[in-house]
């Protein structure tokens, strides 16, 4: 199964992803994953839902997991109408306004947990994405970085903002060991030849919140990139130019900022607010 993942290029997270579900499926049944068949996807599909809670969007991910291992490792057939895949639901992203980014900023527990929470909201980059910048992808003559390997494979680049420069080379003198390779290199004293982990991205977001009294905001390293996508809107950036610094692969998946802007929702009138304008005979204009 891994090799027909690698032939395919499937990004680390979805190998491991998908290895993992099948691994799990296998341990639920006591038996090796091959000698399994359609009614045991069947009661894995329900126990999902029933015994383990998962959510939707969860299940479907490890549902595709399950036909990838049953047609493209075994070769079997996989019956669409045995084995649906359950409706995905579609939750609105937590945004912070730009007063709480600022604290969350200025609550980050080290010097280095702040530059991170900075290159994630100043680029609106992916976890992943700012733990595996290099040093040759911050272009200070253009101003741009550049984002390679995103979700789907993509490079992209995002404007560097002036700021995060400062704060970088800030962050650049203090290290003892110049990295070569990794702007945010890993270890206990930024020295190693691999990145940081994700989990440090996580973690410099979850401490920070707590500092700045915003555990119940449920704060993530997405949220700081739902706020940077928010808050470009509603300064008067146009969608099409968002979905490009996001990486968004189609347009819709943009639009859900608009259900997030504060900006475009205050400029909508209720319709209440027209039925009171008749009442008081004055003329409703249309938008």
């Amino acid at each position: 199964m891994l090799e027909e993942l690698e032939r395919r290029n499937y990004a680390q997270a979805t190998i491991h992803a998908y290895i993992r579900t099948v691994e799990h499926y296998a341990r639920h049944f006591h038996r090796s994953p091959d000698q399994l068949g359609p009614e045991h996807i069947r009661q894995y599909q329900a126990a999902m839902f029933r015994e383990w809670k998962l959510a939707p969007n969860t299940v479907i991910q490890r549902l595709a997991a399950l036909r990838f291992f049953y047609v493209q490792v075994l070769k079997r057939g996989w019956s669409v109408a045995e084995t649906p895949y359950p409706k995905k639901v579609l939750h609105l992203p937590q945004v912070l306004s730009p007063q709480e980014v600022a604290r969350l900023i200025d609550a980050a527990e080290m010097p280095f947990h702040r530059i991170l929470l900075m290159t994630l909201y100043a680029t609106g980059a992916r976890r992943a994405e700012v733990a595996h910048l290099k040093v040759s992808d911050v272009d200070s003559q253009r101003m741009i970085v550049h984002i390679q390997g995103g979700k789907g494979r993509k490079d992209r680049d995002v404007m560097l903002s002036p700021l995060l420069l400062e704060a970088l080379r800030v962050y650049w003198r203090g290290l003892k060991h110049k990295p070569s390779t990794w702007l945010f290199p890993g270890g206990r004293w930024h020295n190693e030849s691999r990145p940081i982990t994700t989990k440090v991205l996580w973690q410099a977001c979850q401490h920070a919140a707590q500092r700045a009294g915003l555990m119940h905001k449920h704060i993530h390293p997405h949220t700081l990139r739902h706020c940077f996508a928010t808050h470009l809107l509603e300064a008067g950036a146009d969608l099409r130019t968002i979905q490009i610094l996001l990486g968004h692969r189609d347009l819709e998946e943009t639009t859900i900022y608009l259900h997030l802007s504060q900006r475009h929702l205050s400029a909508t009138a209720s319709p209440l607010d027209m039925l009171s304008r008749m009442a008081q005979g004055e003329p409703i204009r249309s938008v």
